[in-house]
């Protein structure tokens, strides 16, 4: 007994002295604590208040999209407010045309999606019942029917309550009005003060803030041209989605064609699930026809395009990371801060990497250097 005790203990104090030694390798550095508290209260501060923050965030996405025009004006010349005032109200037309146009189309589309629904589900009962004779043996009427039923039960508890925001959504109005109205004097004030607020910002950090130097000035670079090159890709993406759509002939095409260009906020999840409802639309409305194939081979190239050609061009000096981690990223940021981590998760895991790269380099300056 008392030789297991011994043992135990000898273990212990094993793993107690290498615990010892990979802290004072890893944490010796003084810059290295400061950097990772940073990022772990900054991670913890909009985890919990994300809520109350969500102006904040809007407002910077948006003063980031909008900072390559300001600096571009700057350049040429004009002074930081006045640049800064002509790409606002530029910024905030373009808006207001969106939500007075586009919205209520895709809307107004978006309801008669909703009323085909029963008519989409009976056609594909349809062609489900049809399977058992197809493969019998391995599909049953009983599993197609329990299938169908659980999917329409969906279904249709979806669309009530997609028809049912119509009424939540004179609730919502005020609150949109506030975004309205307080995001661009936000992103006015970020965008003409910038630096400083950023001096303001600096103040509260050490002297000793290198390597945070280090990783911010890589992070601001891939944010602005992580944001810009997304706003493009949704931009291009939803065009010539629609665009193809309308020359088929394809119902609800405005509807699809936006929800095509916003899937590309969630890479590779994204394609995959807006896959369906085209299908479903281009099957209801032409069935297993020659229109319906030339219709998914006409998508299929496009998310083959924008994967292949448009992502690589746009997003070349971003996206350095392997389509696992960035899945990974998406499921792991999505889940804590919901839209914002999906929309920043190529960031966020850009922000990890040169963490973990910079910290490598400071504790390691020989082997990096070699």
């Amino acid at each position: 007994m008392l030789y297991w005790q011994a043992l135990n203990l000898q273990v212990l104090a094993i793993m107690l002295d290498w615990l010892k030694k990979w802290y004072t390798n890893k944490f010796s550095d003084p810059q290295v604590v400061t950097l990772f508290l940073i990022l772990v209260l900054g991670f913890l501060g909009i985890y919990w208040l994300s809520g109350m923050l969500a102006p904040v965030l809007v407002s910077i996405a948006v003063a980031y999209l909008l900072e390559w025009p300001v600096s571009k004006l700057c350049r040429m010349g004009l002074s930081r407010t006045l640049s800064t005032s002509v790409v606002v109200l530029g910024f905030m037309g373009v808006l207001t045309l969106v939500l007075m146009w586009i919205v209520p189309l895709a809307w107004y589309q978006g309801r008669n999606l909703l009323k085909d629904l029963p008519q989409m589900i009976e056609l594909g009962r349809t062609y489900l019942l049809e399977l058992p004779e197809l493969l019998p043996g391995m599909v049953s009427d009983e599993q197609i029917l329990l299938l169908m039923h659980s999917v329409e039960e969906r279904v249709m508890a979806f669309g009530r309550q997609m028809l049912s925001m119509s009424l939540a959504s004179l609730v919502n109005l005020v609150a949109l009005l506030i975004y309205l109205v307080l995001v661009p004097v936000m992103v006015f004030f970020m965008l003409k003060d910038k630096a400083q607020l950023i001096s303001g910002f600096v103040q509260f950090l050490p002297n000793e803030r290198k390597l945070i130097g280090q990783v911010w000035h890589e992070m601001n670079v891939q944010i602005m041209n992580y944001i810009r090159g997304k706003m493009l890709e949704i931009l291009i993406v939803g065009a010539v989605s629609y665009l193809v759509f309308y020359l088929f002939g394809l119902n609800y095409a405005l509807l699809l064609g936006i929800l095509v260009g916003l899937s590309v906020l969630i890479p590779y999840i994204g394609a995959a699930v807006v896959t369906l409802p085209v299908a479903v639309v281009a099957l209801f409305q032409w069935g297993f026809t020659a229109e319906f194939g030339y219709l998914m081979l006409a998508y299929a190239i496009i998310q083959a395009l924008d994967g292949n050609v448009l992502v690589p061009l746009l997003f070349s000096e971003v996206v350095d990371l392997n389509p696992v981690y960035i899945i990974v990223a998406v499921l792991f940021f999505g889940g804590l801060f919901g839209f914002w981590g999906v929309f920043f998760a190529i960031p966020l895991a850009s922000l990890v990497k040169a963490t973990a790269k910079a910290w490598s380099e400071r504790l390691h300056p020989t082997e990096s250097a070699a």
